[in-house]
C-alpha cells in the first residue's frame, strides 16, 4: 500500500513487535513536480528526542582532483571532520554557515585537529582558492539517516512510536533541515510512503 504524505503530520504503519523491535520501511522523497529526489537526506530521531554521538566519532571530507569528496556528508551532531587534501596544490577550506563557522586556511596533507561539529543543520562548504569546489554537511540528531537512491527511496529501520522525520535536498532555495512529525503504528504489513518537501 502506497500513501502519498503533504501534511506535517504523517504516520507510517510498519511490521513492528509489540516490544518495538525495528523493520525496515521505505519512504521515498519527491519535488513539488512528483518526481523522485535521488540523493536525498532522510533521518528519523527516534521518540522525537535529539541523540549525539558519543565520543570518538570520526567522518572525512576530502578533497581529491580539486573536489570534495563526498560532496554530500551526513554525520550525526558531535561528530569530528577530518579534511584531508588528497591533492597536490593546497586548498584554503571554510564555511559561513551559521550551525558551524570555520577556516582551515591554504594547507597540504592532514590538518592536525579536526572540526567537530557540534549543531544540527547543514553547512555548506566552499574553498577559498577554487571558486568551484563546493560541498555540503548535513548535521542530524540521530544515528539513523539514509542517503535516498537514484528512485529517491530510502531504507530505514524504524520501531513503532512518536518520532520526528528531518528532510533535506541540494534543490532546496534554503539550506534548512524540513521537519514533519512521524508516527509509526505496530501494524502489520509493510509500507511504502512519499514525502514530497517544500522548495
Amino acid at each position: 500500500m502506497r500513501k502519498t504524505i503533504r501534511s506535517a503530520a504523517l504516520v507510517l504503519p510498519a511490521l513492528c513487535a509489540l516490544n518495538a523491535q525495528a523493520l525496515p520501511w521505505t519512504v521515498q522523497v519527491r519535488n513539488a513536480a512528483g518526481q523522485p529526489l535521488a540523493d536525498a537526506v532522510v533521518a528519523v530521531e527516534v521518540g522525537g528526542k535529539p541523540q549525539r554521538a558519543g565520543a570518538g566519532v570520526k567522518a572525512e571530507m576530502g578533497q581529491r582532483d580539486k573536489q570534495f569528496t563526498p560532496q554530500l556528508l551526513v554525520i550525526q551532531t558531535g561528530t569530528s571532520v577530518n579534511f584531508p587534501n588528497f591533492d597536490t596544490v593546497r586548498h584554503h577550506v571554510y564555511s559561513f554557515s551559521p550551525i558551524k563557522v570555520f577556516e582551515t586556511k591554504l594547507y597540504s596533507g592532514t590538518p592536525a585537529e579536526p572540526i567537530v561539529f557540534d549543531k544540527p543543520g547543514v553547512a555548506t562548504l566552499g574553498c577559498n582558492i577554487h571558486d568551484r569546489m563546493s560541498a555540503h554537511i548535513i548535521v542530524v540528531d540521530t544515528p539513523v539517516f539514509a542517503r535516498t537512491d537514484a528512485a529517491g527511496n530510502a531504507r530505514l529501520d524504524l520501531p513503532a512510536g512518536e518520532h520526528t522525520l528531518r528532510l533535506w535536498h541540494g534543490s532546496m532555495k534554503k539550506d534548512l533541515l524540513q521537519s514533519q512529525s512521524l508516527a509509526v503504528a505496530p501494524a502489520g504489513g509493510g509500507q511504502s510512503v512519499v514525502v514530497t518537501l517544500a522548495d
